[in-house]
């Protein structure tokens, strides 16, 4: 049985996944992702939401009520060393995206907030790159909207890679109770992409209590919704992990609680 926390690709078609609002049970996050052939288009309205529109892979136009932005986006895998493109639209607004070659686009939505915000074009060369966790905990991050960025109301969007064998999201954390500052509510979004593409990866999301507590076996291009609880990642010997966070909630900041169970391996090893 497929957990109710997956959302499971489709093969192929335009629409890879998607993840609205009303299917997680929540209130802040959406989450699509597209494929474009080259030459195609796609036409969307923000309306009452925002949107970062994140170029996963590929070359494309976007054009935001008639003003035009691109081409945007020069990776050909969401392995590249490389960040990716991006662009920030706010609430109200009419857009169009049009692909020059093949392109992977994720499309990341949250409510907006009445405030006089712009269209911004995230240029993958100011985006922070770090490294976290050490030994088989070691993972990349590119920070596309992080949460000390003005830009947005509520989206935050982080890219990760974590290599074959590693662990990800670990110690396991969590941030679902609107504690600041010691912990944050944000709901999140993985979208999983594995290298080389047939592999799978593991995500187990469960509570305290463990009234949550599901484990997903993630394919290439899987969503796993993450509404509560500790959400953890392993990446199989022989397949490098990708995913695209997305988070959203009343505030746009970020804190979370590991684990007490495993916060343990933090802690500074004696010589």
């Amino acid at each position: 049985m497929v957990s109710p926390l997956l959302a499971k690709a489709a093969p192929s078609g335009r629409e890879i996944v998607s993840v609205t609002p009303e299917r997680a049970g929540w209130t802040f996050v959406g989450f699509k992702a597209l494929r474009l052939n080259a030459q195609e288009s796609e036409a969307m309205a923000t309306g009452s939401r925002e949107l970062c529109l994140v170029v996963l892979t590929g070359t494309v136009t976007v054009t935001v009520d008639g003003v035009s932005y691109g081409p945007l986006g020069t990776r050909s895998s969401v392995f590249d060393a490389q960040s990716p493109a991006a662009v920030y639209v706010p609430s109200g607004k009419q857009v169009q995206v049009l692909a020059s070659t093949d392109a992977e686009l994720a499309l990341c939505t949250a409510p907006c907030d009445n405030a006089a915000r712009s269209v911004r074009v995230l240029d993958p060369a100011t985006m922070r790159r770090s490294t976290r966790g050490k030994g088989s905990n070691t993972r990349y991050v590119c920070d596309i909207l992080p949460h000390d960025d003005p830009t947005a109301a509520h989206l935050l969007v982080v890219e990760v890679i974590t290599p074959a064998g590693h662990s990800s999201s670990y110690p396991p954390h969590k941030h679902d109770l609107e504690q600041p500052p010691v912990e944050t509510q944000l709901e999140e979004t993985y979208y999983h992409r594995l290298n080389p593409p047939q592999g799978f990866a593991f995500q187990r999301v469960y509570t305290d209590d463990r009234t949550l507590d599901e484990a997903c076996a993630v394919e290439n291009h899987d969503v796993v919704m993450v509404p509560k609880g500790y959400h953890p990642v392993v990446a199989p010997h022989g397949y490098d992990l990708y995913y695209l966070n997305v988070m959203a909630g009343p505030n746009r900041f970020w804190v979370f609680k590991n684990d007490p169970a495993h916060e343990w391996m933090l802690a500074p090893q004696l010589p």
